[in-house]
């Protein structure tokens, strides 16, 4: 790769701005997770299960595109400060269950109120066109595939 080729230069470019508005909504998203005394992944958790309660780790797993062991020692963190319960599922009893305390479904509800990432975000889109919005969301759609359909 020829990092002096101007193709070169701007992929790098494209990349360096996404890696830079990743970098800035996780951080608003982390400051979120903090505030409420937990982690950005049993954030990631709580929120997963407000929305789909009874959820098994495996599931969750696969939700959040993480390893078993890092899902399990979060859940863990988690059911330790109250806010989720673990239940043997009906279905298959090897299986475990997990839904949201009260408490858990408080925390959740206040995450969402928060919702820094999505209001900084909606902030900033605000300041753009619509045509801009919708161009931004077409062109990152188009590009996405064509990311995917790279044989590397």
């Amino acid at each position: 790769m020829d990092y002096k080729d101007e193709k070169v230069k701007k992929a790098m470019e494209v990349l360096q701005s996404f890696w830079a508005i990743n970098k800035t909504t996780t951080k608003l998203t982390q400051h979120n997770a903090e505030s409420l005394g937990i982690t950005l992944q049993q954030l990631s958790i709580i929120n997963t299960l407000y929305s789909s309660p009874g959820l098994t780790l495996k599931s969750i797993t696969e939700r959040l595109l993480s390893s078993k062991s890092t899902v399990s020692v979060s859940v863990d963190g988690l059911v330790n400060l109250g806010l989720v319960e673990r239940t043997i599922a009906q279905e298959d009893r090897r299986e475990i269950n997990l839904k949201l305390t009260p408490q858990g479904e408080e925390v959740s509800r206040t995450s969402m109120e928060n919702a820094y990432s999505y209001r900084a975000m909606v902030s900033a889109l605000g300041k753009m066109g619509e045509a801009d919005v919708e161009a931004l969301l077409r062109l990152h759609k188009e590009l996405l595939s064509y990311l995917e359909e790279a044989q590397y």
